[in-house]
């Protein structure tokens, strides 16, 4: 940080308000869904929940305040100072502050029929580094989650191997273990945006993405325990345990390279939701090849063309013809802070913070801009940059009250330069809904306030 900025005053910023939907709005766009007439309420309901004022976001006016030494704060004894706290262990599984309650996953409604083959986002928003929380971590799911006895499950190894294989959950955690950091995006991350502006905040935009450190078995171990025919396979199948039958195809060649069997997600079980007691874990590929309860891997010489690889997770191009097997999630990055439903509360300096991943490797550089891609400047990336990881950037920006549009723009090492929406939209049109990495863009109004706008 430069001394020019350290002098500056620095800015505040307001949270985005949250629950800004009433229930009944919610309740009948889930049954109906969510059409063009809705989505114009769904943004004027935000903007009027963000007029409301600091209630509504979790943070009040006097915590917004910076006094001097003689804040009541500094000078007043607190009852935390003066009395006995809580003793240890008086929540076995610790759970966050109170004062933090307002950062939750959330579903968007009108997404799906019902809400057990839905979505939750994650708030990137609200988060630190490039670690998601356990709790937080997006969800999707096809037929809802299960909390499975693991001395029930079984995975089995099947197909064009020598000696097909049933392991129980107990013989796989006895196996060799890796632990990697990866992100996991779901295909249609960002896919309401591909016509026009659909939502009003980070979380819903790009709230489809999560970055954990996964812990199991490589499956190419497995592959060679069963004994492959490494002449003939080409493919694998990845079979889950639940109702919705979700299988996926992967070439030979990824599930030999990185992919891991994964029990284990920031040094603890996987939670339910994500998959317990056995996920695949498929780093750079779209979330949905991340097959959760995993229960079998079939080896074989050719696609399945599964229910969810022929009808659904495809790209409906301009033309009419349909792109299928596109799973890598191209190189992509967004601003968390300051982003739509925020407010800058004052001009002064402000720390300009988010996150980039490239399906392909390692985050090379990221770019930002403040007035719409005019010009820009070369963030700072915050250590560790993994492959097929998060990548946190930062860097410094003194607003001064006037209007602003902020945008990023990673590259990866591979040299992939993050497109425009323009750009994107040449090629692929605006019938898609899956793959969207375009360039996000949050314009920023003389009173301070963050909304989601589409720059051409």
């Amino acid at each position: 940080m430069s001394a020019d900025f350290l002098s500056r005053k620095p800015g505040r910023l307001k949270r985005a308000p949250e629950n800004f939907l009433s229930s009944d709005f919610a309740t009948n766009v889930t049954k109906t869904g969510l059409d063009d007439s809705r989505r114009g309420f769904l943004r004027q309901s935000f903007l009027g929940a963000l007029a409301a004022g600091a209630g509504a976001t979790g943070l009040s006016s006097a915590a917004l305040a910076q006094n001097g030494p003689d804040d009541p704060a500094i000078v007043t004894k607190q009852m935390w100072q003066t009395t006995l706290g809580q003793p240890v262990a008086v929540k076995p599984y610790g759970e966050p502050s109170i004062y933090e309650k307002y950062l939750q996953r959330r579903e968007s409604p009108g997404l799906t029929r019902v809400s057990a083959a839905s979505v939750s986002f994650a708030p990137l928003q609200g988060f630190f580094g490039i670690i998601t929380p356990n709790g937080l971590h997006f969800e999707r799911h096809h037929q809802g989650w299960y909390n499975i006895d693991p001395n029930q499950h079984r995975l089995m190894i099947n197909g064009l191997v020598k000696k097909e294989m049933v392991f129980t959950m107990d013989a796989l955690m006895r196996l060799p273990a890796v632990s990697r950091v990866h992100f996991i995006e779901c295909g249609a991350n960002t896919g309401m945006e591909w016509g026009n502006v659909a939502v009003p905040t980070v979380q819903y935009t790009h709230g489809m993405l999560s970055c954990c450190e996964f812990t199991g078995v490589p499956l190419s171990l497995l592959l060679d325990m069963a004994g492959y025919d490494k002449t003939k396979a080409k493919f694998v199948l990845a079979e889950g345990n639940d109702g919705s039958g979700m299988t996926r195809t992967l070439p030979i060649e990824a599930a030999l390279d990185d992919v891991i069997v994964a029990w284990g997600m920031n040094g603890e079980m996987l939670r339910p939701e994500n998959g317990y007691p056995l996920r695949l874990v498929v780093p750079g590929v779209q979330g949905v090849s991340w097959v959760k309860w995993l229960r079998r891997i079939e080896v074989g010489d050719q696609p399945w063309a599964t229910k969810d690889e022929a009808v659904h997770y495809i790209d409906s191009m301009p033309d009419g013809q349909h792109r299928q097997y596109t799973s890598i999630q191209e190189c992509k990055s967004v601003i968390t802070t300051p982003s739509g439903g925020q407010q800058l509360l004052e001009a002064g300096f402000y720390n300009i913070t988010g996150l980039a991943w490239s399906g392909r490797g390692k985050i090379k550089r990221v770019d930002v801009s403040t007035d719409g891609g005019k010009n820009w400047r070369e963030a700072r990336l915050e250590t560790p940059i993994q492959t097929k990881a998060l990548t946190r950037f930062n860097i410094d920006w003194v607003w001064d009250g006037k209007t602003a549009i902020l945008q990023s723009r990673a590259i990866d090492d591979t040299g992939y330069v993050q497109p425009a929406i323009r750009q994107l939209r040449d090629v692929r049109g605006t019938r898609s809904v899956y793959h969207n990495n375009a360039i996000q863009s949050w314009k920023i109004d003389t009173n301070g306030e963050v909304s989601n706008v589409q720059v051409g």
